[in-house]
């Protein structure tokens, strides 16, 4: 399923972290510190997170319109931020436009705007590449950047960066016979990253002992906004049994990322889980079956 992996458990305040085979088949093992592409992580730490931090201070609002952070943007259908945490937007799709520059994704999105008026949820990358830049907007600065300042660095996550270096990181794919490794593996996200620019969708690389510490702050509740936010599905997953498995709580909440990462956070049972590998590499599987049923597996061991 994939050359090694990091599993992280965080309960009742004791820690364990389990590293397991190798960067890559034959390669250097796996450790605790080994970073990994977080893939759509990215949208809950650091995107989501800040969007519920700046609701809490109030320098945004859930029914603040997309149009009010972003005159420019076309064809907004009146969407709000709340639109935005819960993917009820849809439009142009990024992966198809990776061939072109940065600027010239983020001129083809602000000039075409939403499909459609806002509707049920549909899961894309392009409601937290808006939500990204209506982050940078308000807090003047990257979403790179406002990671650090605002969860990064206080929690002392000093291995997360959206700009690592690659022999510290698990590589996520071969494509075109080249490792993938030290980059961003989504493809849309990798124009920005190789311009040194962050984005709302993907990008971010950590460790397991790292996001532990950010499952944990949630835990003590240290950023009540962020919990609260999370535990009704803003910008987090919820209840979602493909891959929470079938014991953690009603409240419980969640991320995963198709390189083969996963993240949940059950404060009922004060338990949290962090899932690092590259299920990915060397080829991108043809569907998740397999990575879910490992996600559900070792969450039924953690939470049952």
């Amino acid at each position: 399923m994939f050359p090694g992996c990091a599993v992280g458990v965080s309960r009742k305040g004791s820690r364990y972290i389990l590293s397991a085979g190798t960067l890559a088949y034959d390669a250097a093992s796996v450790t605790e510190d080994t970073l990994y592409d977080c893939a759509s992580i990215t949208k809950s730490i650091p995107t989501g997170s800040l969007a519920l931090e700046f609701i809490a201070v109030k320098k945004l609002r859930l029914k603040d319109k997309v149009k009010k952070h972003i005159p420019e943007f076309q064809n907004d259908f009146g969407a709000t931020i709340e639109d935005l945490l819960r993917y009820r937007v849809r439009g142009p799709r990024l992966s198809d436009l990776r061939f072109r520059t940065f600027e010239q994704i983020r001129t083809h999105i602000f000039d075409t705007g939403f499909a459609a008026a806002p509707g049920e949820s549909i899961y894309t990358n392009l409601p937290t590449y808006v939500l990204g830049v209506v982050l940078e907007r308000v807090g003047g600065a990257s979403v790179a950047e406002l990671g650090h300042r605002y969860f990064f660095e206080p929690l002392e996550m000093n291995h997360t960066t959206f700009f690592p270096t690659a022999s510290d990181c698990a590589p996520s794919e071969i494509q075109q016979g080249r490792e993938v490794r030290g980059v961003v593996h989504d493809e849309s996200s990798r124009v920005f990253a190789l311009a040194r620019r962050s984005v709302g969708h993907a990008g971010l690389f950590s460790s397991a002992g790292d996001l532990l510490k950010f499952l944990e702050a949630l835990m003590r509740r240290e950023y009540p906004a962020v919990l609260k936010g999370a535990e009704e599905g803003l910008g987090w997953e919820k209840n979602a049994a493909h891959f929470m498995g079938s014991y953690t709580s009603n409240d419980a909440f969640g991320k995963t990322g198709f390189t083969g990462t996963s993240l949940i956070v059950d404060r009922k049972k004060d338990t949290a889980l962090v899932i690092l590998s590259n299920r990915t590499y060397p080829t991108r599987p043809p569907n998740s079956t397999a990575i879910n049923t490992f996600r559900r597996d070792i969450a039924d061991i953690v939470f049952g």
